[in-house]
């Protein structure tokens, strides 16, 4: 160990003692009434130490100003080097930046944003190439390749990026817009796992949902079914009372809104009224003279009470 990192380690005297230097020097860089208390001090080197002060900006909780006094070698007076404001062990820090291709989460998008892609991001891959082998995920299958070589079609120079927005006639991107393939880019099967593992997280067969479920979606009349490879384990959910109507949910899936789950019964329907007409009853115009509670009487009994 060298006789300079020894002296290094003991503050100088006149350095450690220029503290009014410091606070006048720290009081000058702050705003008026924010430089604190000494709180310390430590060497930096031979005849250079930095005086630390208590920092009492709102916001700053924990920071300190540091001012840095030196000397030159034999003189008398000590000099001023800079003044910073600098964290203290527990100052209040904000948190690590991160790029925002990370911080990124579903939801996040809303109207009028726009989400760049890498160029090679791993999720997608060209949907036709300029080679003569295509991907093998890719749109430009091999019975795309064949009816492009029957055609007698060229290869279309250049990556799928640099293609024109109306592509030549016998081309491969011709040929794939005329099928309605133009697509420049589609789902790799990296992509295609990482979006089965999404679905699966989010409405999959170990869900608490599923786990409590009566049977799973597979059997479920609301369930619509997708095409392509995810199509035989995922489905699109139909049922406006479950969880995850309008979301993929996979074939495992299941809520107590399955279709088969409780079959309400039929409400008891009243029977019909019976008509009879094969029978029919007579009512006469009039009521009969004997028909009424009171009886009749005679023309004799009626001439006794004077009437004619």
């Amino acid at each position: 160990m060298s006789a300079a990192t020894t002296r290094s380690r003991t503050p100088d005297r006149l350095c450690a003692e220029a503290v009014d230097l410091a606070r006048a020097a720290a009081e000058e860089a702050a705003a008026p009434g924010v430089v604190g208390e000494h709180v310390g001090l430590v060497s930096e080197g031979d005849r250079v130490v930095t005086h630390f002060f208590e920092c009492k900006e709102l916001g700053y909780r924990g920071w300190r100003w540091a001012a840095t006094v030196a000397r030159a070698s034999r003189a008398k007076i000590v000099t001023l080097d800079e003044v910073v404001l600098l964290p203290g062990p527990d100052a209040l820090l904000a948190p690590e930046w991160v790029p925002w291709s990370e911080r990124l989460r579903p939801g996040d998008l809303g109207p009028g944003d726009l989400l760049p892609t890498d160029q090679d991001d791993l999720r997608l891959e060209p949907g036709y190439s300029g080679e003569e082998e295509p991907p093998p995920n890719s749109a430009v299958s091999e019975e795309m390749a064949e009816l492009a070589e029957a055609e007698d079609a060229d290869v279309s120079p250049g990556t799928p990026a640099a293609q024109p927005t109306i592509p030549s006639r016998g081309s491969i991107a011709g040929v794939a817009e005329e099928l309605g393939m133009r697509r420049a880019r589609v789902l790799s099967r990296y992509g295609l796992r990482a979006a089965a593992d999404r679905w699966e997280e989010s409405f999959g067969p170990k869900t608490p949902m599923a786990q409590a479920a009566p049977a799973t979606c597979m059997s479920c009349g609301f369930l619509i079914p997708i095409g392509g490879f995810l199509g035989q384990a995922f489905g699109v959910c139909a049922n406006e009372f479950s969880p995850a109507d309008g979301h993929v949910v996979s074939l495992g899936y299941g809520c107590g809104g399955h279709s088969e789950a409780a079959v309400m019964p039929k409400p008891p329907q009243p029977a019909a009224p019976v008509v009879d007409e094969t029978r029919v009853d007579p009512f006469p115009l009039r009521p009969a003279r004997d028909s009424g509670s009171v009886p009749e009487a005679g023309d004799d009994e009626t001439a006794e009470l004077g009437h004619s």
